[in-house]
């Protein structure tokens, strides 16, 4: 196997029992973990609708008749005795959360392989398939696993040097309620179902089967395992099913289905399935190349060069990394199926870290970052699609818990799309996960430009805005809108630090600013609820401002409450800089220093979500330095990084990401945020290499998105300037440019300097309210580096080169 393509994961030792060590495979319903361990390989294996419990609800009826006493208690500043009461009435009685589950593990045990030598494993990211291969008595082994998605199936493919040398016993184990057996044709056959959780017995019924197709040798069984003898290859088809319809639905066989998928691909060819799958793969892949450069480091195996690469010359592992994100959002994230969780697709225990769930105030959107912009929309779609399905849950819970219309969704959810509050009201207190999960359908038609989608989402958003109407209330110092009660998620001020519960939170008043923007603007879009558009316009002016406090920072509550010493991970009131675009360096110049002021305060070391949020934090700060130095902080080795708090934050050997323990968010954050250091589309212009690092002085990228319908077809860069670039325009429209160089337009059309508003209306920029700065503040005046802003009218379809001619 060759060592020198870069876009591989590859090892010279198995990853033993270190689940973190093996290398994923997905095709979006399917997973497996695989190890790559010459005795004892293990598969550990997971389908993406296995989860405990079955269908239920954890509303808690009795917070409506307390929902005005708790407001009033917080308005009086008695927060204590806000929280007691919300902890009695609000906080779920019993139910928080199913969790998801793994299937089981495939073991393949080689007798005679314990003296090998020549070790090599590898995840392909080109191909999607891992390969392991090593020498036992001059005879060579190869491994390949891949999931493919045309066959439904994940398939392993066995060879050796030598004929007739393939021998080994395989079988079936689960931690699940489950039984296994062989049947008459030598076929492996797992039944199970899933635990049990809150009360709720587990009802998702599972079946895998596994069916060996050997070129020579035999194949017999004893037991429940299964012998495989003297065979020249072997080829392992694995087929799992569930009877899991959707989120209320569970009336499939789970025995027919995933015999159909079996049968299916039993008849093609191993050869066939794999040019398929990788067919299948790579239409998603291929879309987006970058080249940052490379060094001698990438001679190294994957888990050196981790090690190595805060204090080295490594930038090709950005671009491994960057493109393992996107390698993970295809294997997770599939049409018609379910949304990456906390984990993606892949888990190994029966109780996960926070159930492997949903967590809807930031991690789950975090997964989807990368989605549009690494020209991954159809990725997207399975998180659309749970937002639709929330919105017929939640409004239940906005009903019976809040009396409101429309519909809400707390801080966590799962695949039984449960919307009432999850764990303590320290956490569960946030009615706005619902709000933030909408600002995805909304991102996704800026970018496709597809009325007829707006339209299909259109009763989504505007029933999320419905019920921010009816949840909002007025606050008695200034007479805001606020939603109470609330709090800015995980966290609390020093002035009460057990005690969340707030109200007028400043990610809330950002979330609820964006959310009626954005309904307002697809009402003129669509020519509908003229009259629903005002009354969202009267509400969005009496909503808070944005303020400064005492140490210029942006203030996270609405009273002025933050602390220097304040090092949570979460930074949620930042989400007006990224991913909103509330906090402009051109628009906004006191709240962008305000917001930088902010991420000083709280630090770089965190846990591996948030450091990968901060990069994308400091991409729309321009300051793409910072930005690298969190990708660095980043891409350490798990439990080196050490802070004020959330110390261990990192990445794993198989460069999962660690927050610790391991959550995916933290890998698609920062994907996402590597594009955002190349290419920014949210401030009503597209603005080329905005925070390039001195680390990545050459480099060139293609296949990147904007909103607007634009795509970069191709951009390169030297000495850390812009040299050539070419855009296509799929919609069509005025093409806003911003460069730190000079650019001079190629061919026909015209390139003219810049004035007004953008009249592309994708670029559109709702205006910010000028921001309350505290008396004490020290503000600190930015300077944006200079920069020229140009205005291209564009052809869809065409497509326009450009070069630089000056600096």
């Amino acid at each position: 196997m060759s060592k020198d393509k870069h876009l591989k994961l590859w090892y010279d030792t198995p990853a033993g029992d270190t689940w973190e060590a093996a290398l994923p495979v997905g095709n979006g319903r399917l997973a497996a973990m695989v190890f790559g361990n010459p005795i004892n390989e293990v598969l550990q294996l997971n389908e993406s609708s296995v989860w405990s419990g079955g269908p239920n609800r954890n509303d808690n009826p009795n917070a409506l008749k307390v929902l005005p006493q708790i407001r009033k208690l917080i308005f009086e500043g008695r927060y204590k005795e806000a929280n007691d009461l919300a902890v009695k009435n609000i906080q779920s009685e019993r139910i928080n959360g199913m969790c998801y589950q793994p299937v089981g593990e495939l073991h393949l045990d080689f007798m005679g392989h314990q003296q090998y030598r020549n070790y090599y494993r590898e995840l392909d990211m080109e191909t999607a398939e891992t390969r392991t291969s090593y020498m036992v008595n001059g005879v060579t082994f190869t491994r390949s696993v891949f999931a493919s998605v045309p066959a439904q199936v994940i398939v392993m493919h066995l060879t050796a040097s030598k004929p007739g040398s393939i021998t080994f016993n395989a079988a079936l184990s689960s931690l699940q309620r489950s039984d296994v057996a062989v049947d008459s044709v030598n076929q492996l056959i797992l039944s199970g179902i899933s635990g049990d959780r809150d009360g709720v017995p587990g009802q998702v019924k599972f079946k895998s089967l596994v069916r060996f197709k050997t070129k020579g040798g035999q194949v017999t069984a004893s037991g429940k395992t299964v012998h495989i003898t003297g065979a020249d290859a072997v080829t392992l088809y694995i087929s799992i099913a569930t009877n899991v319809v959707r989120y209320n639905d569970i009336s499939a066989s789970e025995t027919e289905q995933a015999e159909k998928y079996l049968e299916r691909a039993w008849n093609i060819s191993y050869n066939e399935l794999i040019k398929a799958h990788i067919a299948s793969y790579r239409y998603y892949f291929n879309r987006v190349k970058l080249d940052l450069g490379t060094t001698k480091a990438t001679k190294q195996p994957t888990d050196v060069r981790l090690s190595a690469f805060a204090n080295g010359d490594d930038p090709q592992l950005a671009t491994l990394y960057f493109q393992f994100g996107r390698y993970l959002l295809i294997s997770s994230s599939q049409p018609g199926g379910q949304p990456a969780n906390l984990q993606g697709i892949w888990n190994n225990r029966m109780d996960p870290p926070w159930g492997s769930k949903y967590t809807i105030n930031i991690n789950t959107e975090m997964n989807y970052w990368p989605a549009e912009v690494t020209s991954l929309p159809e990725m997207h779609e399975p998180l659309v699609q749970m937002v639709r399905e929330l919105s017929e849950t939640g409004a239940e819970t906005a009903r019976v818990m809040y009396g409101a219309r429309g519909w809400v969704a707390h801080h966590n959810t799962d695949l039984w799309r449960i919307t009432g509050p999850v764990d303590g009201i320290y956490w569960g207190m946030w009615p706005m996960g619902g709000v933030w999960l909408s600002r995805h359908l909304w991102d996704k038609y800026l970018y496709n430009g597809d009325k007829n989608y707006l339209q299909s989402v259109y009763p989504v958003l505007k029933d999320a805005a419905r019920f921010c109407l009816d949840f909002l209330v007025q606050e008695p110092s200034h007479n805001w809108l606020v939603i109470s009660p609330s709090m800015s998620p995980e966290n609390s001020p020093s002035v009460h630090p057990e005690i969340s519960i707030a109200a007028g939170t400043t990610i809330d008043n950002q979330l609820v600013f964006e959310l009626f923007s954005n309904v307002i603007n697809a009402n003129r879009i669509l020519k509908m609820d003229s009259v629903f558009a005002d009354s969202l316009r009267i509400a969005r002016d009496r909503l808070p401002p944005m303020q400064v406090g005492r140490y210029g920072q942006l203030q996270e509550w609405l009273q002025d409450w933050d602390s220097p010493n304040d090092k949570n991970r979460h930074v949620s009131h930042l989400f007006g800089l990224y991913p909103s675009n509330q906090v402009s360096p051109y628009r906004t110049p006191a709240l962008f220093a305000a917001a930088k002021k902010t991420l000083l305060m709280r630090g770089d070391i965190s846990t591996g979500w948030s450091m990968g949020w901060k990069v994308n934090l400091w991409a729309r700060l321009l300051d793409g330095n910072h930005a690298f130095k969190l990708i660095q902080n980043q891409l350490t080795p798990a439990g080196l990084n050490q802070g004020a708090q959330n110390s261990g934050g990192g990445t794993y050997p198989n460069l999962f990401d660690a927050h610790p323990p391991f959550q995916i968010d933290g890998n698609f954050g920062c994907t996402a945020g590597i594009a955002e250091m190349l290419l920014q589309s949210h401030d009503s212009y597209i603005f080329l290499l905005p925070a390039l690092p001195d680390a990545w002085k050459n480099g060139r990228v293609s296949g990147l998105k904007t909103v607007g319908g634009f795509e970069i077809t191709g951009m390169r860069w030297e000495n850390g300037h812009l040299t050539q670039l070419k855009i296509r325009s799929w919609s069509g429209g005025n093409c806003r440019l911003r460069a730190y160089d000079k650019l001079q337009l190629k061919g026909k059309g015209k390139l003219r300097k810049a004035t007004g508003n953008n009249p592309n209306p994708f670029f559109s920029v709702p205006q910010t309210a000028e921001p309350m700065v505290s008396e004490a503040a020290t503000l600190t005046q930015y300077e944006p580096a200079h920069t020229f802003l140009y205005d291209l009218n564009t052809q869809p379809g065409k497509s326009y080169k450009l070069k630089v001619i000056s600096r």
